[in-house]
């Protein structure tokens, strides 16, 4: 089983690393909790509910969801 850096790298990567239609530096996990905060009317139990969810999807599902959020 994949230790929890391992698992949650992608969460921690700068955004422009990972999508090549964003500039930003900020890593995914921080775009995606600005983003769901934002959306949410800073519900910060429901934005962190949802964030639970991010450390459990794999890679593809998470960059996915990302991309759908943040685009």
């Amino acid at each position: 089983m994949a230790d929890f850096a391992e698992k949650t790298a992608l969460l921690d990567t700068a955004t422009k690393d990972i999508f090549d239609w964003s500039n930003d530096a900020t890593p995914l996990r921080d775009a995606m909790w600005d983003k769901v905060m934002e959306s949410n009317s800073h519900n910060t139990d429901a934005t962190s509910e949802q964030a639970a969810k991010w450390e459990d999807m794999n890679d593809s599902d998470l960059k996915a969801a990302a991309e759908k959020l943040l685009k």
